[in-house]
């Protein structure tokens, strides 16, 4: 059995799941561990909260409910565990690498800017000091999809390029929350709106936006092109699902689910489908793709939601508590409410 690190939790697993699993790596506040054992209890998860307070108190409810929620109700078995249990992890930003050099100076060709101000703004975060978490995944399942159907581990032009344009989308939906939360700092430094104002901000997520459509245009795949279109269209209505809420207690968890899968989870599964799509014919695959990059995304947010409450601004390279501050329940505040609905 292998440790890794994911999103915020220590993982035991097989050396392929982990290596599915890893993300943002070293933040330990808490302690998620895998059943060493063979057999059918073999890759169970089991959740150690090692911080106290309102929050952390709920936590166990919380992932407890997500993972039944989300995932499956019956135990969840490794495939591997038996055959491989002996299989070194490897680093899934290692394992696409080379898929993913030159990622950022092939974003900034996509763009093609004449105007100073507007390359300034358009190429603030292609600086290389993402994560690219999206892209990798989008590497990895096109490298999967194609070695599943014809045993070759060559990725095609058109799905490096689905890569670049998942991040463009994704670069082009954080200018545009900055403007909508109002906030002042990403990654580490001032925010576009911070920077050269909302109006211009709006303005450069917009160019992106239609500068990833062009690209997405020239892949020339008509059902490639209506499955990514629909990630735009999810990125609106997660919005406006984000302005609202529900008065019955008893929707308000799939209300904010609904809300992450189209804000996060949506632009990851249907990137995974449309790789898919072209390394493999088979719509099954298609469907295990997507499937895999929805579970992925929400297990993403749901993550980046409780270290919003658990970790310190410099470790997130942004200000904590924001979702709070600006009245939003996630689901940590969820469960804490309902576990502690006199506080």
């Amino acid at each position: 059995m292998s440790t890794v690190w994911g999103w915020g939790w220590k993982l035991r697993c097989c050396g392929y799941h982990s290596a599915a699993l890893a993300g943002v790596r070293n933040l330990t506040n808490g302690v998620l561990r895998g059943g060493g054992g063979a057999g059918a209890t073999a890759g169970k998860i089991h959740i150690f909260p090692i911080r106290s307070g309102l929050f952390t108190r709920s936590m166990s409810a919380f992932w407890c409910r997500s993972q039944s929620r989300l995932l499956h109700s019956s135990q969840v078995t490794c495939c591997c565990s038996k055959t491989n249990s002996e299989a070194k992890y490897k680093d899934p930003f290692k394992l696409g690498s080379s898929d993913l050099k030159n990622l950022y100076e092939d974003i900034k060709k996509e763009l093609l800017i004449t105007t100073q101000e507007l390359k300034d703004m358009c190429e603030y975060y292609f600086d290389g000091k993402g994560k690219a978490i999206r892209p990798m995944l989008v590497v990895l399942m096109a490298r999967a999809c194609n070695t599943h159907y014809n045993n070759c581990r060559e990725m095609h032009p058109a799905q490096r390029s689905i890569a670049v344009i998942a991040e463009m989308i994704h670069t082009a939906s954080l200018v545009h929350d900055d403007v909508i939360d109002g906030s002042d700092s990403r990654r580490g430094k001032k925010t576009v709106n911070q920077i050269w104002g909302e109006r211009q901000a709006v303005l450069a997520g917009d160019f992106i936006l239609s500068a990833a459509s062009v690209a997405l245009a020239k892949i020339g795949n008509a059902t490639v092109i209506s499955v990514l279109s629909q990630v735009i269209e999810d990125l609106v209505r997660g919005e406006f699902l984000q302005l609202g809420s529900k008065e019955n207690e008893n929707e308000r968890f799939a209300h904010y689910l609904e809300k992450t899968f189209k804000k996060t989870a949506s632009l990851i599964a249907n990137s995974c489908k449309a790789v898919s799509i072209l390394g493999c014919p088979d719509p099954k695959v298609h469907e295990i793709a997507y499937q895999y990059g929805r579970n992925i995304g929400i297990a993403f947010q749901l993550i980046d939601d409780i270290l919003d409450f658990t970790s310190c601004a410099d470790q997130l390279g942004k200000p904590t508590a924001a979702d709070l501050k600006l009245g939003l329940a996630t689901g940590p505040v969820l469960f804490a409410c309902q576990q502690f609905p006199q506080s």
